[in-house]
């Protein structure tokens, strides 16, 4: 048991490391080899490598880097197998093969024109137009996200072989019409934004309240999504949504520290300790929610968002939360952007506000929408309503039913707690 314990070890540092690194890995592939599909092979190719190799010689001092030279050695090697390298590629990959491992390059530095920045690039060749909407989203949540596609599944809520058959026939999509590895400029550009913008959003989701696994959190996604974003608003500073988002970011994350205790457990919004708040982000969220209202008088699903967020940054206490308003942003949210999951938290607005009973009428609805059928969120929102009338053996059956449904370790044992009266 000793003896596996050190390799053990370092494969938990591994998928660590391809955690935080496999965006840029896969980006500054896909610049390279203009092919999103072949980029994801080689950078998996690289990791089954660093699997094999680092319990043996132990983690390199750049991990990142190494995977990139690793990656670009099987390209080359591929090229020349198949005798289709490209003219433009081949000189760059064949120059770095050569390069030493501590003397390898920044794989993420400065490349694209005004942006410079392959993540962004990624992005918006995964969300180019030839792609239908739910291809494009699930393909960059796949590419910069890293999610699995049973996360991809849960996050839209539709089962898992659909998932992967739009990412198979994205990457091919995109590699039999040869699409650009780029930004685009321009009304290209705008005509892009939406999409760039909703998967941005959902990374950041799974990061800030992780679908599965054992950690609720996971911060370099966050980071990833919010760094992105804040290139994005350099880039199109007169686009309200794109600040409206990044507002709704900043203030999220301004919660991370609050948000679990030590053991990870995860820590309700009403039950934070808003001392730990990250006040410089709220601040940074609440300049950016200012720049979104300022550009239009017509909020949209972003900036509405990061508004209601504004409401819990700007309360010391939880009991200062003004509920009212929040109700009234979140009946204007429905109007911009109807959907069951905004219902579901239009629900917990008006309860607050207005109490159980009110959310229970919202969310009686919602019980027979089959989207939500396996939705462990619905049942536990239900079950908090049940719980605040007194109906606590209904609210357990509830909560007993929500933690069925979750993939997370950390809200599984939360749910049961409150199913068994703990919590």
């Amino acid at each position: 048991m000793d003896k596996l314990s050190p390799q053990f070890a370092t494969q938990r540092a591994v998928e660590a490391v391809w955690r935080i690194e496999a965006a840029r890995l896969i980006a500054g592939l896909t610049r390279m080899t203009r092919d999103v599909g072949l980029a994801e092979e080689l950078a998996s190719d690289a990791l089954v490598i660093a699997l094999q190799q680092w319990p043996e010689v132990g983690i390199p001092t750049n991990p990142g880097a190494w995977l990139m030279q690793t990656a670009k050695r099987k390209a080359l090697d591929q090229f020349r197998r198949n005798k289709v390298m490209a003219e433009k590629a081949m000189p760059e990959l064949t120059h770095e093969a050569e390069l030493r491992e501590q003397e390898a390059p920044d794989y993420d530095e400065r490349l694209d024109d005004d942006v410079k920045d392959n993540v962004l690039s990624l992005i918006f060749t995964a969300c180019h137009p030839i792609l239908g909407a739910d291809a494009r989203a699930a393909l960059t949540l796949r590419l910069v996200g890293g999610l699995t596609t049973g996360e991809i599944a849960r996050a839209y809520l539709v089962p898992e072989p659909t998932i992967q058959q739009r990412i198979v026939r994205a990457k091919k999509t995109l590699a039999d019409a040869h699409i650009p590895f780029e930004v685009p400029r321009g009304e290209d550009r705008i005509q892009r934004l939406g999409s760039v913008l909703e998967v941005l959003y959902l990374i950041f989701n799974e990061g800030y309240s992780a679908t599965a696994g054992q950690d609720w959190l996971r911060t370099e996604l966050c980071d990833e999504a919010l760094r992105v974003g804040r290139i994005l608003a350099r880039l199109a500073p007169e686009e309200s949504e794109v600040h409206g988002l990044v507002a709704l970011m900043e203030i999220q994350a301004s919660r991370s520290a609050a948000r679990t205790q030590r053991d990870g457990t995860p820590i309700l919004l009403l039950d934070q300790d808003r001392s730990r708040w990250n006040q410089i982000l709220i601040r940074r969220g609440l300049a950016a929610l200012a720049e979104a209202e300022s550009l239009t008088n017509e909020r949209g699903t972003y900036a509405l968002q990061a508004a209601i967020a504004a409401c819990h940054a700007r309360a010391r206490k939880a009991a200062d939360t003004d509920w009212k308003r929040i109700a009234d942003l979140y009946d204007d949210l429905a109007i911009v952007t109807p959907s069951p999951i905004v219902e579901l938290n239009r629900a917990v607005g008006h309860a607050m506000a207005f109490g159980p009973e009110a959310g229970l009428r919202i969310l009686e609805p919602l019980m027979e929408i089959e989207q939500l059928r396996n939705y462990h969120l619905l049942p536990s929102v239900r079950g908090d309503f049940l719980n605040k009338l007194g109906r606590h053996d209904e609210a357990r059956a509830e909560f007993a039913r929500a933690a069925e449904m979750t993939q997370n370790a950390q809200e599984k044992a939360l749910l049961l707690k409150r199913a068994s009266g703990q919590a």
